[in-house]
């Protein structure tokens, strides 16, 4: 196993559908639903992502057909009417971007997702350039590892590493993600270490921590 966490090149999709700044918003509709996607990044012509167009945005040309709806006189609700009159990709696009690199950990795409409230981010290179996209599906992938998988990890990256010479004496369980350490420790000031280090891992849904220290 690799002690560096999961990074969003591991999960990611790398056939990603886009669009240029200058798509029309038939164009754009129609290709949110031949991908069967809710939002799709907007390129500039080197591939550099510069904004995502969402179904959310589309969807302000038909919430304000005909009638100027209550409440757009609000600052905040200005944007979504100049949409509603938007033609190209470049006028609807939510700018800039929410993006993510790469080489960031798949905890690190979560928290911005969690944050920003988006359901998705484009991946960018160094350049600014689209790589790919990760979805919050992607980033649950790392609850599929199996429990033997993660145990086995535990006891390697973990256990092994922290006591070498007590790994008898401390038991590694999993089941469901669900990680049971039972045992003694030589160091009960440890003990908390112990669990950050194990909540660490991939696929960790939760820990138990059944350890004691030696008494005085």
């Amino acid at each position: 196993m690799s002690d560096a966490p999961r990074t969003v090149s591991s999960v990611m999709t790398r056939t990603v559908v886009a669009v240029s700044s200058d798509a029309p918003y038939k164009e754009i509709a129609r290709t949110l639903a031949e991908w069967k996607v809710s939002a799709v990044p907007v390129l500039a012509g080197e591939g550099r992502v510069i904004g995502v167009v969402s179904e959310a945005d589309l969807l302000a040309k038909e919430e304000y057909k005909g009638r100027a709806p209550a409440g757009t006189d609000r600052p905040e609700r200005l944007g979504d009417l100049a949409k509603a009159g938007a033609r190209t990709a470049e006028d609807l696009m939510t700018t800039p971007a929410v993006t993510v690199h790469a080489d960031a950990t798949v905890a690190e795409a979560a928290r911005a997702m969690a944050l920003k409230g988006v359901k998705r981010l484009p991946v960018i290179d160094a350049e600014g350039k689209l790589a790919g996209i990760v979805s919050r599906a992607d980033i649950l992938k790392i609850y599929l590892r199996s429990d033997e998988d993660i145990a086995e990890e535990v006891r390697k990256d973990v256990v092994a590493r922290l006591f070498p010479h007590s790994r008898p004496t401390v038991e590694v369980r999993v089941n469901e993600g669900v990680v049971t350490l039972s045992g003694h420790v030589p160091d009960a000031g440890t003990i908390p270490l112990v669990s950050r280090l194990v909540r660490a891992v991939d696929g960790v849904v939760n820990v138990d921590l059944r350890l004691d220290g030696p008494t005085a």
